[in-house]
């Protein structure tokens, strides 16, 4: 055996140990980097053919994830309980509450009955709330998944659980493993942008970070108003030939140290650099709504200019027709607990005014141009709400609390089978007790989607290997096409 030269020694990191014992993740990362397509296939093949790395044929090429912050009350939107509304005011029934915790209310709280008027639409014959006119034009182009749950009940952990499979920071979001599972389609965009708008409950980046995986693949914020991307922009004084021998001079420096210590994270700054200044050219044009036509406008209701749900959903398109293959949009406002803060009479009609008109324009207009059966979108929040009343019964103080054991997200295009609701709640909203899709299994399906096996596509950190599914979960054959 040959001893190691302790000079070199000095220079040997965790990263490129594990990398020369045998390991091959430190390849594997870098490789990531330097291949901006990895996975994915040509821009001009279509979803259906095979991809070099996917396990087999995807169905689905681009994901636009609409994410209600908050927690949208399926009892006053899709699921419809005659039964509450019959009990309206009652006690919750003993055996229903056994073993359960609650996160602000108190087992004794009254059962509330929507005061939404509900309407059967489509061939599918689901309920709708009045509160939502426009997705009620397009519900046999939807799939309701009406058993799904959750474990988590307060909304940091229940949101990174939505987001990341786990109820504890520190794993990769999911746009983070498509990233990394299937590249970018466009090298002056990044793979995967985050969105956001509203007001409420704070939201962390931990729902759009890259946890262990190398921090390309984290989601990088867009801004519908201002600077479309902070810091990316030039300062005073410098222009685009200095900028560039400025980052030439940066990127020498940074690959001297990568020959020496081949650390991925020092690809990732070079990457980045090099991302950071192409888009300064690209973003500016994708983001310009202006260039819309007039009819756009008005399909979505957008306002150029201004931040809003809207204007990111008609952003979202423009992103997915340029190769982005994950845009999330996240909306603030769904918390209705009751009180001025939020409430279920006058805040939960804004939040469905803002969002409605939009969500329905989006799909209507991917489906227009032939882009709605590769791009799957996904409807939902951290969790639902309470068929319990919180507050009191006043219009500016009604509302509900936290509620993960049975709600409602839906899914649309990208391989999905329309007109469909999947699985049931029990007669008040309260349990998932028929076909049940918990959060491991939304993964697992979205995942299978894109020609990926959840149990397949992993990544090594600390000696194991995680995936986004860890440590179980089943694809949902059914809300398949």
């Amino acid at each position: 055996m040959i001893a190691p030269d302790l000079e070199d020694l000095k220079y040997v990191t965790r990263r490129k140990f594990f990398q020369q014992c045998g390991t091959g993740m430190g390849a594997l990362a870098l490789g990531s980097l330097l291949n901006d397509k990895l996975f994915a296939a040509p821009a001009q093949e279509t979803a259906g053919s095979m991809r070099p790395g996917t396990h087999f044929a995807p169905k689905a090429k681009n994901i636009i994830y609409l994410f209600q912050s908050g927690g949208p009350s399926h009892l006053d939107l899709f699921d419809y309980k005659p039964e509450l509304i019959k009990r309206n005011g009652q006690k919750m029934p003993d055996e229903i509450l056994k073993n359960i915790r609650l996160a602000q209310i108190g087992k004794e709280a009254a059962l509330l009955g929507t005061n939404y008027k509900f309407q059967q639409y489509g061939k599918s014959g689901v309920w709708l709330s009045e509160l939502l006119p426009q997705l009620a034009t397009i519900v046999d182009d939807v799939a309701f998944v009406q058993g799904f749950h959750s474990e988590a009940f307060n909304h940091d952990p229940a949101t990174l659980f939505m987001n990341t499979g786990a109820q504890l920071s520190g794993r990769p979001s999911m746009g983070s493993w498509f990233s990394y599972g299937l590249g970018s389609e466009n090298k002056d965009l990044p793979a995967f942008v985050v969105m956001t708008t509203g007001v409420g409950q704070p939201l962390t980046n931990n729902s759009w970070g890259s946890g262990f995986l190398p921090t390309v693949h984290q989601g990088v914020q867009l801004r519908s108003q201002g600077d479309p991307v902070l810091f990316v922009s030039n300062p005073a004084g410098m222009g685009a030939e200095r900028r560039r021998q400025s980052l030439d001079a940066v990127r020498d420096l940074n690959q001297m140290r990568y020959d020496v210590l081949r650390d991925p994270e020092i690809a990732t700054r070079i990457s980045a650099y090099e991302l950071a200044y192409r888009m300064q050219t690209s973003v500016p044009d994708v983001m310009d709504i202006s260039k819309e036509p007039a009819s756009m406008h008005e399909a979505y209701a957008t306002t150029p200019g201004r931040a809003s749900f809207a204007n990111n959903c008609l952003l979202a398109r423009r992103l997915i027709e340029r190769g982005v293959r994950f845009v999330q949009l996240y909306h603030r406002g769904w918390d209705h607990h009751g009180g001025p803060d939020g409430n279920l009479v006058f805040d939960l009609k804004k939040r469905c005014l803002e969002t409605d008109q939009p969500t329905v324009a989006l799909i209507k207009d991917l489906k227009a141009r032939g882009l709605l059966d590769e791009t799957l979108i996904i409807w939902g929040g951290e969790f639902g709400r309470t068929p319990m009343m919180q507050g009191s019964l006043k219009p500016d103080n009604i509302g509900r609390d936290h509620h993960p054991h049975g709600y409602t997200v839906w899914l649309a295009g990208g391989g999905i089978k329309p007109g469909i609701v999947y699985g049931k709640t029990d007669d008040f909203g309260f349990y998932a007790t028929e076909d049940k899709v918990h959060v491991h299994d939304l993964h697992a399906t979205i995942l299978h989607l894109f020609g990926l096996n959840h149990t397949k596509l992993t990544y090594r950190f600390q000696g194991r290997d995680f995936r986004l599914t860890d440590v179980h979960g089943e694809v949902v054959k059914p809300l398949l096409a």
